[in-house]
């Protein structure tokens, strides 16, 4: 007599072997178990642990993932896997008939059924369905990892999401969680009067901005077409038309590196709003980062990789303040360019391509500030160099009022009083691409002069922010990469 081989010590080939036999015999019995095409579901394993002494003894009928069966003869104990948990059923050969019984027992682990039973518990006190019916609504032919080790290489978890999702059950948390927090701030965004709108993903040329876009082409109007690096444009273009108040949660595209905070697409959410500035929008994003983190969390506190981050508290200073408190280099005495030079070159700072003095306050906030803002911080005040589309500050006009704020040495926003004088734009924007040509002769770069155009209309003052939703959700999550938090990150792939 063939000794009996559990499929959880058979080799993976044998068990897939197995399995596509069993669909094979079942299409030759005329029960091919993908033909079925709807099951009645009136309870969730949730549902019944939750109201167990309401529905004690009544029928029920639920679906989902066989996760294990234990137990031979004519009892069978199996934990179901549906969209909210696991419950126990209980087979029984002598409630369920000889051929519903075998057909049951020939089941694999993670095949698809849907079971109708009644709610009891077991001499255990373990709350259960006693199934009486019971259909196999799809096979699966491949087997589920190992249960005591699991699905715990990153590459395969997410290539694999969906395989990820089942196994291990504590990441369906954190994708009902990131999903929550859109609801939490699209939800805070409404009660302050902001509209959402949405604008183009596909863009006619590429903006001056630094970051590189990605290239595509539409066949029918014959031209190269780029994949959106920023909603801004557009949705300030809404505000010359009257809409005061307006944001768009959007995906974004940048062909650049790709790291544990760093995806080549990302959801942003920007918001413009119309009579305030950078003032009232750090007073927003402190509002807000604090709403959502309790709505959410249940508090303010908030522990990220071993850290303990208070939301409560936020500080302020500007980048001068910043470098001259971590570097003990005060740009307020630095006079001139190369005044700038000598500090960076006596403090090992590397210099930035087109070496200004505001270019080089930001590289020493970059090398002795950003490493330190461990607790919220919002850093303002930039030079106009790198915020060409920030209006200047009136008593000094080499810098903007522009703000950017950051936790755990990550920033996670980027807020300016919006620069609404038509003829300085077109200046800086005309400066940005000539400099990005020079530093990329092969680069396509436009100025967008039909946004200068809508300037010339007249856009109010106007305060705007700009955030990573991704990195919003790693915080909230205490997720140490934004793959995690991506339900199918991008992957290189395997060939």
């Amino acid at each position: 007599m063939a000794k009996f081989v559990p499929q959880e010590e058979m080799s993976l080939t044998d068990q897939v072997r197995v399995r596509r036999e069993k669909l094979a015999q079942l299409t030759q019995d005329g029960k091919n178990p993908y033909i079925q095409t709807k099951y009645e579901v009136n309870s969730t394993s949730t549902q019944i642990k939750d109201n167990f002494e309401a529905l004690e003894g009544t029928s029920v009928s639920l679906a989902g993932r066989l996760m294990s069966k234990r137990g031979m003869g004519k009892v069978i104990f199996c934990d179901l896997q549906d969209s909210e948990g696991r419950i126990q059923l209980y087979v029984k050969f002598d409630e369920m008939g000889e051929e519903a019984f075998n057909a049951f027992r020939k089941n694999d682990i993670g095949d698809i059924v849907g079971v109708q039973g009644d709610v009891f518990k077991t001499q255990r006190g373990e709350t259960s369905v006693r199934v009486k019916t019971a259909e196999l609504l799809a096979k699966s032919l491949l087997p589920l990892p190992e249960k005591f080790h699991g699905l715990t290489d990153t590459e395969t978890r997410y290539r694999q999401r969906y395989l990820d999702l089942i196994v291990n059950p504590e990441v369906k948390d954190t994708f009902v969680k990131r999903s929550l927090i859109l609801r939490e701030l699209r939800a805070f965004l409404d009660s302050k009067g902001f509209l959402e709108v949405d604008t183009p993903i596909l863009t006619p040329f590429e903006i001056g901005a630094s970051a590189r876009p990605f290239f595509t082409h539409h066949n029918t109007l014959n031209m190269d077409m780029v994949l959106r690096i920023e909603t801004e444009l557009y949705l300030k273009r809404l505000v010359v038309g009257g809409m005061d108040r307006v944001y768009e949660v959007g995906r974004i595209f940048r062909n650049e590196g790709m790291d544990p905070k760093h995806n080549p697409e990302f959801t942003s959410i920007e918001l413009y709003q119309a009579y305030t500035d950078f003032h009232g929008m750090m007073d927003l994003v402190e509002e807000m980062m604090k709403t959502v983190a309790e709505k959410v969390c249940g508090t303010l506190q908030i522990e990220y990789q071993g850290k303990s981050i208070d939301l409560s508290h936020w500080e302020r200073m500007t980048m001068i303040e910043a470098v001259k408190k971590y570097s003990g280099v005060d740009f307020a005495q630095i006079a001139s360019d190369e005044e700038a030079i000598a500090a960076a070159k006596e403090h090992h700072v590397e210099l930035p391509e087109l070496p200004t003095k505001g270019a080089i306050l930001a590289e020493f906030f970059d090398s002795f500030v950003e490493e330190n803002l461990i607790q919220p911080t919002f850093i303002y005040d930039y030079p106009v160099e790198n915020s060409p589309l920030a209006k200047r500050k009136p008593d000094d006009p080499a810098f903007t009022e522009r703000f950017e704020y950051f936790i755990n040495a990550t920033e996670f926003g980027n807020a300016f009083s919006e620069l609404n004088d038509p003829i300085d734009q077109k200046g800086r924007f005309e400066r940005q691409v000539a400099e990005r040509k020079k530093l990329d002769p092969k680069s396509n770069a436009q100025v967008d002069y039909d946004y200068v155009t809508a300037l010339e209309y007249g856009l109010p003052p106007t305060g705007g922010l700009g955030f990573g939703v991704d990195r919003l959700v790693m915080l909230l999550t205490d997720s140490a990469s934004i793959r995690d938090v991506l339900l199918f990150p991008t992957m290189k792939p395997l060939d």
